[in-house]
């Protein structure tokens, strides 16, 4: 499979056996629609960056759509999310609309940050998202801080931290995880391992490839899951909020995922090749898995599924239109919003 071309390690016994949660024709449903969102999203963000709309960097979420749907169906109401500069669909599955996601993109004052915060960098306290952050790993000891606040204010609360495999070698995410475990903090830590940190393959940057090791020196607990069937992602993060909301503390979760595009609009991604791409496309394809399913089980047929699809796209060009068209900030905009 495409993870071996990459370089990276073959699936291990503890992968291969993981829970896969049953899901019922609502739940199947709700995964198809919420991860056609995204990948929608990302492909008509990707023509609009591409036709000037959305300026600086835009990195697309296309192919790891089940990691965060998955997770987020797991999870309870106020449980905190954050995550790095590939958010995008983390914003859409915690229930943030696509035109004010879209509008913060093209630099629109009806944009999550105002306008200000462009592709990297929004947030909504209303869902629990707390960003979108470019600095590599920096969201992991932000995010360290917010299960110590859920602690602290005995709230019940769970926080999930996305990384990636490039960010989890860097310093910061060990002194997280030391502290995390040594107070015991209701945090799940989920690592996108999308094989490639920017254009390195894990191989070629990590000597321990297997990230659901690396809290093993602070005692943290780690599995690794099949970040590309919703099924599975399921069924390991309700394990995992289980245990980190029950005050056993931190757990990482190795989602083995695969991204499709580059790192970003400006990466032509030659580092791989197009059959190891296509591979991974055809056989293992977060979106397709369940639309097989649901056509077999005879929940849903084509045209249904057709409908769906043609509903979601409606969503996404009604986003598009609003983002090009949405006034831009205030110049007075520019003194707002500062910490002083």
């Amino acid at each position: 499979m495409a993870a071996q071309t990459s370089g990276s390690r073959k699936s291990s016994k503890k992968e291969e056996s993981a829970k896969i949660a049953e899901f019922d024709r609502d739940q199947e449903m709700h995964a198809y629609r919420e991860m056609l969102m995204i990948r929608r999203f990302e492909e008509k963000a990707g023509q609009l960056y591409g036709m000037g709309f959305i300026g600086g960097f835009c990195h697309l979420y296309i192919g790891q759509e089940a990691v965060v749907v998955g997770t987020q169906m797991a999870l309870q109401d106020g449980d905190q999310i954050i995550t790095s500069y590939r958010d995008h669909g983390h914003m859409l599955a915690t229930g943030m609309e696509a035109r004010g996601v879209m509008a913060e993109l093209t630099g629109r004052r009806s944009g999550y940050s105002k306008g200000k915060g462009g592709s990297m960098h929004m947030f909504s306290k209303e869902k629990a998202f707390y960003g979108g952050h470019g600095i590599v790993g920096a969201q992991v000891p932000l995010g360290t801080g917010l299960a110590f606040a859920n602690q602290y204010r005995d709230n019940g609360k769970v926080a999930v931290v996305y990384y990636g495999d490039g960010a989890a070698n860097q310093g910061q995410v060990y002194e997280s995880f030391n502290m995390a475990q040594l107070w015991k903090l209701p945090v799940v830590y989920v690592v996108e391992n999308n094989r490639y940190a920017m254009g390195t393959s894990v191989s070629r940057s990590s000597a321990e490839t297997d990230f659901s090791k690396r809290g093993a020196s602070f005692s943290i607990p780690g599995k690794q899951v099949d970040g590309m069937d919703v099924r599975a992602v399921k069924a390991a993060a309700e394990e995992a909020e289980a245990h980190a909301r029950s005050g056993k503390g931190p757990i990482i979760l190795e989602m083995m995922t695969y991204r499709y595009r580059g790192h970003s609009m400006s990466d032509p991604a030659k580092y791989r090749t197009k059959d190891e791409v296509q591979k991974m496309r055809s056989e293992h394809d977060p979106i397709e898995q369940v639309k097989q399913r649901m056509i077999e089980k005879k929940w849903a047929t084509e045209d249904e599924l057709k409908a769906i699809d043609k509903d979601v796209r409606a969503v996404i060009s009604d986003a598009a239109d609003f983002a090009q068209t949405d006034p831009e900030p205030d110049v007075s905009e520019l003194y707002t919003d500062i910490l002083r």
